[in-house]
């Protein structure tokens, strides 16, 4: 027993304690050490730079291991009539998520004013440029690794998914040799996305500390105006989340004849679970649960609510929409481009099929879809300030957008079942 004290010894207070709880005490104490040192805090501002990095080196590992898996984890055998709709539907409510998040940002303008005198404020006016036929095009890449080299997002995604989707077929192959080879590159891609999801969880330890420099940095530069953005930006974003549980969900499975308040009476336990856990995977057992009371057979949410956790981020999706949004305002002062809104749609839709239902994984996911649009988050950057901040707000955001996301694979499982005539008589009420 006393062995076991002394295990638990140093730093035990800290990693012991909620990781939730730990990011909003480092968020409050860097707006104290920000509002009441100002610039004599600013020494803290490596340490907040330093949290970047480590989110910004591993985006592109992420985007290549979580995307091919996710690709070729989705068996053509396996799709089928069910797997075929119900990816159809993920990535149609994840495209309404994103606009959604889109309007409510543009509706209600969420910023605070940051000297938008940076690289990165040029970089985004340059991409506002750009026609989205432009955009659509450069999806393609011409060279895989130099696209992975210069960070371009959207064409690594565009060859992982179609990669994924290759090695997919080499598993189901009836030739054995060809089914051992695509056994063994899914194998490898699985361990690299296990190691990346492993390495998150480790960089999200810092990430009080990451947050309390940054904040602190923030608030310091600016004062006690930046409150009232704080408060902005998480209204905004819950209006967004409401609105696509009330409109998108409740409509679709309105439409196809499912009763809305049946469906909630039996989706407000996972959405409950999702807001506390802040884990897609996590809720998956309350999630399969909610979907065998509203009559859906084992055989279609054995396969879709897992699936979902995976590629069905709809509350992920809305965040994303809210603070590229927030963060355009805040660092340049300009809004959006219709070009760079339709990018922001693409990117995310794309995206949802690889991110991580863990938490923290959408202020990752946030990174890639900013590069999309040509807001780098530079160290030192009025970028880099405003994504501080949403940051900090992250652990508040996150409980939302989980509760919105398993809420999502419910939604669609019963759809899907009752469009396929499988959904039980009681759903139906």
């Amino acid at each position: 027993m006393e062995q076991s004290e002394k295990k638990k010894g140093f730093m035990s207070w800290y990693f012991g304690t909620n990781l939730l709880y730990r990011i909003l005490a480092g968020m409050a104490l860097g707006i104290i050490l920000g509002l009441v040192f100002k610039e004599h805090i600013l020494w803290i501002k490596p340490f907040g730079d330093l949290f970047v990095r480590l989110l910004k080196m591993i985006v592109m590992p992420i985007i290549v291991s979580t995307l091919i898996t996710g690709a070729a984890s989705i068996s053509p055998a396996k799709l089928g009539k069910v797997g075929i709709r119900i990816v159809l539907l993920y990535l149609l409510t994840s495209a309404f998520a994103v606009a959604i998040g889109l309007f409510v940002g543009s509706l209600l303008h969420p910023h605070v004013a940051i000297d938008a005198t940076t690289v990165a404020s040029a970089a985004g006016k340059d991409v506002a440029k750009l026609s989205f036929s432009t955009t659509l095009l450069n999806i393609v890449p011409t060279n895989y690794f130099t696209s992975i080299v210069n960070e371009q997002v959207l064409p690594v995604i565009f060859f992982s998914i179609l990669f994924g989707i290759g090695v997919s077929y080499l598993c189901i192959s009836k030739d054995e040799k060809v089914r051992k080879n695509g056994e063994t590159i899914l194998a490898f891609f699985e361990g690299v996305s296990t190691v990346m999801t492993k390495m998150v969880g480790a960089i999200m330890q810092y990430a009080p500390v990451g947050v309390c420099a940054l904040i602190a940095t923030v608030f310091a530069t600016l004062g006690a105006k930046v409150i009232g953005g704080l408060g902005m930006v998480v209204l905004t974003v819950f209006i967004g989340y409401a609105l696509h549980i009330l409109i998108v969900y409740f409509g679709v499975v309105g439409l196809f004849g499912i009763s809305p308040v049946r469906f909630w009476k039996e989706a407000k336990n996972p959405f409950i679970t999702g807001f506390v856990t802040r884990s897609s995977y996590g809720t998956v057992p309350v999630t399969m649960e909610c979907c065998k009371n509203l009559g859906v057979p084992k055989e279609v949410y054995s396969f879709s609510i897992p699936l979902g956790a995976t590629i069905n981020m709809d509350g992920t999706a809305i965040y994303q929409g809210v603070c590229c949004i927030f963060i355009a305002l805040s660092a340049t002062g300009q809004m959006l481009t219709g070009a760079q809104m339709g990018t922001v749609i693409l990117t995310a839709t794309l995206m949802s099929i690889g991110t991580a239902g863990v938490p923290g994984a959408g202020a990752i996911m946030l990174l890639m879809v900013l590069d999309s649009i040509g807001l780098r988050v530079d160290a030192g950057s009025a970028v880099a300030g405003a994504y501080a901040i949403i940051l900090g707000l992250d652990a508040i955001l996150d409980m939302g957008r989980t509760a919105v996301n398993v809420t999502g694979d419910a939604a669609c499982t019963a759809c899907v079942a009752k469009q396929m005539g499988l959904l039980g008589t009681k759903a139906d009420q």
